[in-house]
């Protein structure tokens, strides 16, 4: 039994008493939650055509808008995991914009004679700065249209905006609206939900995907919750992540959760893969766990086994692991430990933040541990809270 499922098994007053009750079960619970993110999506799809093409989105529509994926913290990274795919799909400028951003440099971002859609992302639905920018916008810009994708039927972004025409609300499954302080199933499965968003007009064509993503899960579960228990065993004061296009994305949120679910006692960060190298690389030491996401596409492959190359002979870093969909003799030789599901199937590297991010989530999980903090309110101090608190609006 691998360790992930220890901690699941353990008696609820335990479970309680360690800050356990939530956070374990909702990372293992995500290959199971993808497809019922699908299938709800699947119930909805005409709505979703008609809201989209009513606002310039599908397949034969010649005035596009302007797309903004729009969240804070976790919430945006969904958004820049997503961008690529997206675009490719909808044939329309896209751009994850956060939405603190947009709070205080609105003006900055809109051009009054374009058409916009924005998709907001919320697990909770009550983000102040996604709430204040929603209301500002529709009050102000009757050029912007909004969807907002959430997990919580009674977040006022959802719950205040039922009766709005110009605004759809997507909401998921009460399952995947986290408990625990930080977002994992919800972000996974906004992540998933932003997937179908993409495969509107050929759902079709995700499903297999989607299929090879959940199998992929299942396995991969296992094997990093173990490596990832092992690590956090080790001596390692500080973890930096790479990646290359939306697994950039997944480095970013993998960095902010052992951030989050240590109190910052784990230093963390999160740069390109090709970005390390410019400044980045000084910050990196003999107690830095090294963890690259290593592209399905092989000409990234190869700037991804360069500069693990580099890192080894340098010497900077202690241990090196390298997250990957499927075997590769070239990755393996240049670090210390080499992660995948176990299976042959290759999924591109768009449909993968759902899948490398629990290695992510899982060492901020036996990080926490180690640090004898409780997972699932992880800041002692109070400091940062499941729902970020309301912040004056000027």
């Amino acid at each position: 039994m691998s360790r992930l499922l220890n901690l699941i098994h353990l008696g609820k007053e335990e479970k309680a008493k360690r800050g356990l009750t939530y956070t374990p079960s909702e990372i293992a619970q995500q290959p199971d939650t993808w497809a019922t993110t699908f299938m709800n999506f699947q119930q909805r799809r005409p709505e979703i055509e008609a809201f989209l093409q009513s606002k310039g989105v599908g397949p034969d529509s010649r005035h596009r808008p302007i797309v903004f994926l729009i969240g804070a913290g976790t919430s945006d990274y969904i958004g820049q995991s997503l961008i690529a795919l997206l675009r490719q799909k909808w044939q329309c400028e896209v751009s994850a914009v956060p939405s603190t951003d947009l709070l205080t440099n609105f003006e900055d971002y809109i051009l009054r004679d374009r058409n916009y859609l924005w998709i907001s992302f919320s697990r909770s639905g009550d983000s102040p700065e996604g709430v204040n920018v929603l209301e500002k916008a529709l009050k102000e810009y009757p050029n912007i249209a909004h969807l907002v994708v959430s997990c919580n039927a009674a977040g006022k972004m959802i719950r205040d905006h039922r009766n709005d025409p110009r605004v759809f609300g997507l909401l998921l499954d009460d399952a995947v609206n986290d408990r625990g302080l930080a977002m994992t199933s919800s972000f996974s499965n906004m992540v998933v939900c932003g997937q179908c968003l993409a495969h509107t007009w050929t759902l079709e064509e995700y499903e297999p995907i989607l299929q090879s993503l959940i199998a992929a899960g299942e396995k991969f579960l296992e094997v990093a919750s173990e490596c990832a228990a092992d690590l956090a065993e080790g001596p390692y004061t500080r973890v930096c992540f790479v990646g290359s296009g939306a697994l950039k994305a997944v480095a970013t949120e993998s960095a902010l959760k052992v951030s989050e679910l240590t109190a910052g006692r784990i230093q963390s960060m999160s740069e390109s893969t090709l970005g390390l190298r410019h400044g980045p690389l000084a910050a990196l030491n003999e107690e830095t766990l090294f963890v690259s996401f290593i592209s399905s596409d092989g000409r990234r492959k190869r700037y991804e086994a360069d500069l693990l190359r580099e890192v080894g002979k340098k010497g900077v870093v202690q241990t090196r692991v390298a997250v990957a969909i499927e075997p590769s003799k070239e990755v393996q030789k240049e670090c210390e430990r080499f992660l995948t599901p176990g299976s042959r199937v290759s999924i591109p590297d768009p449909y993968r933040p759902p899948l490398d991010v629990m290695f992510g989530q899982l060492l901020g999980l036996f990080f926490s541990i180690r640090c004898h903090l409780k997972p699932d309110v992880p800041s002692p101090s109070g400091a940062i809270s499941r729902v970020v608190q309301n912040v004056p609006i000027h």
